[in-house]
């Protein structure tokens, strides 16, 4: 009987304290057990640090290396390096994996050991209050290798690397992509090897303000917007990607401008693809389209949106409550950002009534009843 495969639980760690127990003890806590978890302390300055040691002193599972900082793109490499297993899983430190994550996953590969890497869904805890959350219909056109061009096509922290599959030299994150890291090897890796996604929400996955990805949202979405470029450019879907680029730079009305026309073209080169793939680099496009308009959105100018919706013609393509927000954006953008601070409270209302509160979904968990 061939044994149980060993999962390498790569965790990087920086200033967690308040978040890291419940992270380390949902992995522990796994209904697989052959795993090993490699906790790595990126120069911490909180409690970080002993936290992990008196876990390490109680389980021989866990092993922990701490040094100067160094940055989230070295401390994962380090950890790749570091791991023993045939599966790596990916784990941050703030966020709770159900007890049946790493079973799912890792039965997910004995079915298709073909499997490069594999993601999976993801619920929500914000304002300790957990959203269900529903499968993207994207994935619905399949061929992830397409997908990925457009979008980071998995939650980070949800993912796992067949090694058996995966060579060491395609097996890294690339410093020149920095907090988009993960957009570019998932890239990287769909257009060779084969993934897939689990239809199961298997993580908790926490938002909160001391995130990488809200500390670094500006950056982040600089790559993300080269990365793109990058990929359009290799597809021959565009030329010039710089009016692409221009955008997450800084956000005027000649960037916002330059970028709907960009996606206007680009929309013209994909409706000449044939039917076959057709409909799958359409929902690409729209998918940057929507990272655009938060992007735009996130600027608090109503005029620069609704310049956006309205060379795009994209009117339609965002909700009811949003379009009458915007539409007085040119001429009263007073009363754009006053609709759009009652829209907020009122999806914080609807948010409340539609999630439980995270104490009553991870009890059960932390009590070790599954």
């Amino acid at each position: 009987m061939t044994a149980a495969p060993l999962v390498s639980v790569l965790l990087p760690v920086y200033n967690a304290g308040p978040y890291l127990a419940a992270a380390l003890g949902s992995i522990l806590r796994q209904d697989y057990d052959r795993l090993e978890v490699i906790a790595i302390d990126d120069g911490s300055t909180d409690n970080s640090l002993d936290i992990l040691e008196r876990y390490r002193r109680a389980d021989n599972r866990v092993s922990v290396v701490s040094r100067e900082n160094r940055g989230l793109v070295a401390t994962l490499n380090e950890g790749l390096r570091l791991a023993q297993g045939e599966l790596v899983a990916r784990m941050d430190a703030d966020d709770v994996a159900y007890p049946w994550r790493l079973s799912r996953q890792v039965a997910l590969f004995e079915r298709r050991p073909e499997l490069g890497f594999c993601g999976a869904g993801v619920d929500t805890l914000l304002h300790g209050r957990i959203a269900k959350g529903r499968p993207d219909p994207v994935f619905r056109f399949g061929r992830l290798d397409i997908l990925s061009m457009f979008f980071t096509i998995f939650m980070h922290p949800t993912v796992v690397y067949n090694r058996k599959v995966i060579g060491t030299d395609d097996l890294y994150y690339d410093p020149e992509y920095r907090h988009a890291e993960d957009f570019d090897l998932f890239r990287r890796l769909a257009g060779r090897f084969p993934a897939t996604i689990s239809p199961e929400n298997l993580l908790i996955y926490r938002v909160h303000a001391g995130s990488v990805t809200m500390r670094h949202a500006k950056e982040m979405r600089r790559t993300h917007l080269r990365i793109v470029a990058e990929n359009l450019e290799r597809e021959g879907l565009a030329e010039a990607t710089a009016d692409l680029r221009d955008i997450g730079e800084a956000v005027s009305f000649d960037t916002v401008a330059r970028a709907a026309d960009f996606i206007r073209a680009l929309e013209e080169r994909i409706s000449a693809l044939p039917a076959s793939t057709r409909p799958i680099f359409e929902a690409g496009a729209l998918n940057l389209f929507y990272f655009l308009y938060q992007l735009v959105g996130d600027e608090r100018e109503p005029p620069l949106t609704h310049e956006l919706l309205t060379r795009t013609a994209r009117w339609n393509f965002i909700r009811r409550r949003e379009q009458y927000a915007l539409r007085p954006g040119v001429w009263a953008p007073w009363l754009s950002l006053a609709s759009i601070a009652a829209g907020k409270r009122a999806d914080a209302v609807e948010y409340f009534f539609k999630t439980r509160p995270a104490e009553a979904v991870l009890a059960r968990y932390q009590r070790g009843i599954v």
